[in-house]
């Protein structure tokens, strides 16, 4: 196994789409931790069952700071060493390709040539990040002998956390305290030209996504589980179009949609009810859109279902007109919430006005209506969520922040509360919207959002 093999070349030079960026990230990072060394793994692989892992995505910070996405960085290790008091040097240390003169490249399972594909050499992936790339098992070389602070992004490889707990790691690096993750997660809550196209490249796959769904109801309906009918259509979209589903799409048929994270997706669809698909499709650059329609499954809404639909637009729309630089995080939510509380109050659902249901003290409207309305959204499903509170999400929005607005009422079937005609009803309205100088712009127009657009978009895709 180890003789006649014919060298293999190169492959034609390619550097990694972010890699004018990801210099000054780096730079921005270690401007904040001046003389120490920080620590940023790209992950360890999982074990799905027995001997089979579960696809491998590297820790959103690694990605972002080295711009490499692959399935291939399980492992890998970004170390930016302190260079004097005021610069740092990156430093990748990677697991290099296997030499056909020993055995891993045919005999390792979870790591060899023959079974998971080629990995490249370190001085091509030096050329492909503009990072100086050294053997992985070279880095814990690190924390022998004089040691500089270190921080560590940690709880993302165990093997990471050991190496700096064990007998080889000097009690300087551990010296101080864990802020990296906070840090990393606020410097990305701007996103920049280039990272804005690559969302605005997810939510456009993200929409032919939809309309394949659309297309494929007459056969979902045929089927007992429906729902995973929808789900495999829009996960073959982004497949195609990406690296796959941003997270587990939420195909939900009828009362199903009035549970929040339904991903079982293992019942029939019926015309007369709603399917509230939840969906966004991940680039290969890992930025992700995430876009929720609530669609009739016979192409039109019954009476009851617009009344429900319409509330949940017109608290959407509130909630965008608060979109703008210097607002409040928080605001748009508080928006939305009035008009449904409003809404549930005009109906006779809440027994109480709307103020009085909004109060801190009482919130009885969450009833119908549990969630937030909405998130930061970027190469995570729910961005820079580690960042300080103070930052985000009570923090003010800034123009290049990208984010979701996204009510939704969910009325339980088997809600005593609600007349019964509102029961087993379910319905979100979400869109993707980037802060612009003077307010948002709606980064998901091309999904048509009222009742009436709905109808005709569904009709136009049915042929109806």
């Amino acid at each position: 196994m180890s003789t006649a093999w014919t060298p293999t070349p190169l492959p034609a030079d390619a550097r990694v789409p972010s890699h004018g960026l990801t210099p000054a990230r780096r730079a921005r990072v270690a401007a904040r931790f001046p003389g120490e060394r920080l620590i940023i793994p790209a992950g360890a692989l999982a074990v799905r069952s027995y001997d089979t892992d579960h696809r491998f995505r590297p820790h959103t910070a690694y990605a972002w700071l080295t711009g490499l996405t692959g399935e291939e960085q399980a492992g890998h290790v970004l170390v930016l060493e302190p260079d004097g008091d005021a610069r740092h040097e990156a430093v990748l240390y990677l697991r290099p390709r296997s030499p056909r003169t020993g055995e891993e490249f045919y005999r390792d399972r979870r790591y060899g040539e023959f079974w998971v594909g080629r990995r490249p050499e370190l001085e091509e992936a030096a050329r492909t990040t503009g990072i100086r790339c050294a053997p992985l098992d070279t880095w814990e070389k690190l924390l022998t002998g004089p040691q500089p602070p270190t921080r560590v992004l940690d709880g993302v490889d165990p093997a990471v956390d050991e190496a700096l707990r064990g007998r080889r790691a000097s009690p300087a690096a551990r010296r101080v305290p864990a802020q990296l993750a906070s840090v990393l997660s606020e410097l990305r809550l701007v996103k920049d030209r280039w990272e804005q196209g690559e969302l605005q490249r997810a939510v456009d796959a993200t929409t032919a996504g939809f309309e394949d769904v659309v297309r494929a109801l007459p056969r979902a309906l045929g089927h007992a589980r429906g729902e995973r009918w929808v789900e495999g259509v829009f996960n073959l979209r982004a497949r195609l179009e990406g690296n796959g589903p941003g997270y587990h799409t939420i195909a939900a048929g009828g009362a199903n949609a009035c549970v929040l994270h339904w991903i079982r997706n293992d019942a029939a669809l019926a015309n007369g009810e709603l399917l509230l698909l939840d969906a966004g499709v991940e680039m290969d650059s890992l930025y992700t859109a995430d876009i929720t329609r609530t669609l009739p499954v016979s192409g039109r809404f019954t009476p009851v279902q617009r009344t429900v639909y319409d509330l949940v637009l017109a608290a959407q729309e509130a909630g965008m007109a608060a979109l703008r630089p210097g607002a409040r995080f928080r605001d748009f939510h508080l928006a939305a919430m009035r008009v449904l509380a409003e809404g549930l109050h005009a109906w006779g659902v809440l027994r109480m006005s709307a103020d009085e249901a909004l109060a801190s003290d009482n919130g009885f409207y969450r009833r119908y209506t549990l969630c937030g309305s909405g998130h930061m959204l970027g190469m995570d499903l729910h961005d820079c969520a580690e960042s300080r509170r103070e930052a985000y999400p009570d923090g003010l929005l800034e123009e290049g922040q990208v984010l979701t607005v996204e009510p939704g009422l969910y009325l339980q079937p088997d809600d005593e509360t609600l007349p019964r005609a509102l029961r087993g009803i379910g319905v979100r309205i979400e869109d993707d919207l980037v802060i612009t100088a003077d307010g948002a712009r709606l980064m998901s127009s091309a999904l048509p959002r009222t009742a009436d657009g709905v109808e005709e978009w569904m009709a136009s895709l049915l042929d109806v």
